[in-house]
């Protein structure tokens, strides 16, 4: 297994990668889409958090990821010595219509078969996303981590509505017409995302591209009342299921499966890395489930992480694991501090495997 680090867009750059080198990282998940360019309320040091307005502005829907860019930032980082094992999440701009099967959805699926083909044309193996109407929504962060260390978390659930304009968290369309979207049934939700799936997946096997699906946190039945294609752990087999591909797979949150009211942890674990769909894993902790949760140091939440840890290697995973996000800890420089602790303690964790094989 390998030692990972997520990356925002605007860590990308040396500093960052020598940082996540220095910690043990050998790969890279990124984010291209920029949470923290026009947010009132992300602050750059930390996690994407937003309020009701969201996360910000949605990219520029003209421009399409080039393979130019992505591929100065996979040489930037292998000069550090590490691989960029994965893109995290589509632009809202590049797929409102494909979530809310708008006008533009032929079009945009188009030009997300132009984007998956980029990425494998640059030879980045993976594509997170999460097929969510409202994306990350209803986080509070405060000082309920160990010592004191400020945290995420959800407290009770959030159904504000979502305005038109809006979708995933960010604004497409700032000259919306006033009103919110029409609350939809899980089907219709599910028969979008099957529909992307469809259109997708060849584009993705002839890239060499694996497309890995994220549970929806907070992983609540409906998230500012529209509802979640996978926040109960068995919602993962029937996405697999759908198209029984390679490149059909899962990426894999260990947080958020922590906090879906239903199923055992290491079970699932166990069933999906025995079917060798887990893209890669996002390795984090938290205490309790939904609708009332906090995230936790890697170490101090009610996941057993050397449990976890067993059971992947005991299935034969030797992906990438990372500490997505992490508490913030109380000095100068709060998020690479508590990053450099998960890391560490991953680290470890996987040497203590080593020596005991």
């Amino acid at each position: 297994m390998k030692p990972g680090f997520g990356l925002y867009r605007h860590q990308l750059n040396d500093e960052h990668y020598r940082f996540a080198r220095q910690c043990g990282a050998t790969h890279l998940v990124i984010h291209w889409v920029d949470y923290f360019r026009s947010s009132r309320t992300n602050q750059p040091g930390d996690q994407p958090l937003g309020d009701d307005a969201g996360w910000g502005l949605a990219g520029d829907p003209t421009r399409l990821w080039s393979a130019g860019e992505l591929a100065a930032v996979k040489s930037a980082a292998a000069a550090h010595g590490l691989q960029v094992e994965a893109i995290e999440n589509f632009d809202p701009a590049h797929w409102h219509d494909v979530l809310l099967d708008g006008p533009q959805k032929a079009e945009q699926l188009e030009n997300l078969k132009s984007i998956i083909r980029t990425v494998g044309q640059v030879g980045i193996p993976t594509l997170g996303y999460n097929f969510s109407l409202a994306g990350v929504a209803g986080r509070i962060k405060g000082p309920w981590g160990r010592g004191g260390a400020e945290v995420v978390a959800v407290d009770g659930p959030c159904d504000k509505p979502i305005p038109k304009g809006m979708v995933w968290n960010m604004v497409y369309d700032r000259q919306a017409e006033p009103g919110n979207l029409a609350t939809i049934p899980a089907e219709e939700l599910w028969r979008r995302h099957g529909e992307f799936l469809d259109a997708l997946l060849p584009v993705a096997e002839e890239a060499g591209v694996t497309l890995a699906a994220h549970p929806d946190d907070p992983p609540l039945p409906t998230v500012r009342g529209q509802p979640r294609l996978v926040n109960q752990p068995g919602l993962y087999q029937r996405l697999i299921d759908r198209h029984p591909s390679p490149r059909n797979a899962l990426e894999f949150c260990l947080g958020t499966l922590a906090e879906m009211t239903e199923g055992d942890l290491y079970e699932t674990v166990d069933t999906y890395s025995r079917q060798g769909k887990i893209a890669y894993v996002h390795f984090r902790n938290v205490r309790g489930k939904v609708p009332h949760y906090q995230e936790t140091f890697v170490d101090e939440g009610d996941i057993d992480m050397l449990r976890v840890l067993r059971i992947l290697r005991r299935n034969g995973y030797t992906g990438v694991l990372i500490p997505d996000h992490a508490p913030q800890m109380t000095c100068a420089a709060p998020w690479h501090a508590g990053m450099a602790y998960a890391c560490g303690w991953l680290m470890a964790a996987l040497r203590a495997l080593e020596d005991t094989a």
